[in-house]
């Protein structure tokens, strides 16, 4: 049965957004910024999955994921702008001339490459979580610490990146760039391309992580979520799991990343700030940690909440998002996947209780 209702949610998912939504823009009926909107969407998508991974499935509260999907999206938008402007046969970008700067970066030359630029945008994030996930896992941080430690570390990373002497922008990020591949990004074709491309690799990802989680990769971690100290004492290095996984989860963040600059035209230190590192994990807890359809659906429905709710009621919504992650954490914390299992529980339970009085 629980088999015949995911393969149904799999399909209607697919049904909707990979054929009516993009039916009805073609139809006239949604505009293009709406399939834009819901391509940004699928972004962050990808990123819960990375995140519902190593704290759904691990048990490892980790506030440094939007950093790494930050560097992704800080990669493409480094190969745009030096595209444009070497079209516009400048020899630096406007910010660096402003900056009174007189040769481009050293760092900056690799991303002249969009080959570089993709291998580079995944090799960094990959390489950065992976020492700091050995300091941190060697030195048996986790818990409360874990998660304290993993959100000042994205502090100090959002400082670093505010200041303009890293040649990244500064407080303003990177912009004012239009084409991508030689194709200009304000064209309807592309940004429609551009949301296709994001819901598949949504799916290519969904299905990565369902393979892992249902692998024997996937059982120690979650043996390592329920009780490590049992599993230390077997032959799993639990170290090993957990910087794996850890690694896994950056390399998401920063594919949603990547995928997220070129629909939103622009990518700032603002992205990776505290706020929106505990929002990220706030879409998960509210999904259903532990479940990737409920980090799947907790992503999109709370980014869509969002765009209504700021519409209706712009200084609202951190106050309807906090009410919205305390009903979670009260009264069913499994999440809006588990609200169902917990109604349906409870009726049975009340069923039950029923015919046994009569």
């Amino acid at each position: 049965m629980k088999t015949k209702n995911n393969t149904l949610l799999y399909i209607l998912f697919i049904t909707f957004f990979a054929i009516l939504l993009p039916a009805g823009y073609l139809t006239g009926l949604l505009s293009v910024n709406t399939i834009s909107v819901w391509g940004r969407y699928f972004c962050f998508a990808i990123a819960a999955l990375g995140i519902d991974l190593i704290w759904g499935y691990t048990g490892i509260l980790s506030m440094c994921q939007a950093f790494f999907f930050c560097l992704g999206s800080y990669g493409i938008a480094m190969h745009l702008l030096l595209k444009k402007t070497v079209a516009s046969g400048a020899t630096l970008p406007d910010f660096m001339a402003w900056n009174k700067i007189d040769t481009l970066p050293f760092f900056w030359q690799p991303f002249h490459s969009f080959g570089w630029s993709i291998v580079l945008c995944l090799l960094i994030p990959a390489a950065f979580a992976f020492i700091v996930g050995l300091v941190l896992f060697r030195s048996r941080i986790k818990g409360v610490y874990m998660a304290i430690i993993t959100q000042a570390l994205t502090l100090a990373m959002w400082l670093i990146f505010l200041r303009n002497e890293t040649n990244l922008g500064g407080t303003n990020g990177i912009t004012d760039f239009n084409t991508i591949l030689g194709y200009p990004l304000s064209s309807s074709s592309v940004k429609l391309a551009l949301y296709l491309l994001s819901l598949s690799m949504l799916c290519a990802a969904y299905y990565c992580c369902y393979r892992i989680t249902h692998s024997k990769f996937g059982k120690v971690l979650q043996a390592i979520r329920d009780s490590e100290s049992r599993v230390s004492y077997t032959a799993y290095k639990v170290t090993d799991y957990k910087l794996a996984v850890f690694v896994v989860a950056a390399l998401l963040a920063a594919v949603g990343g990547m995928l997220y600059l070129p629909q939103t035209g622009i990518i700032t230190p603002g992205r990776m700030d505290v706020k929106a590192s505990v929002e990220m994990v706030m879409w998960v807890a509210l999904g259903g940690r532990g479940n990737l359809k409920g980090a799947v659906i907790g992503a999109l429905l709370v980014n869509f909440l969002y765009s209504i709710c700021t519409s209706l009621f712009p200084d609202s919504w951190l106050f309807i998002l906090g009410f919205l992650f305390v009903i979670t954490v009260l009264y069913f914390d499994k999440g809006f996947m588990g609200l169902g299992d917990t109604i349906r529980k409870k009726f049975s339970a009340t069923r039950l209780k029923t015919s046994q009085t009569h």
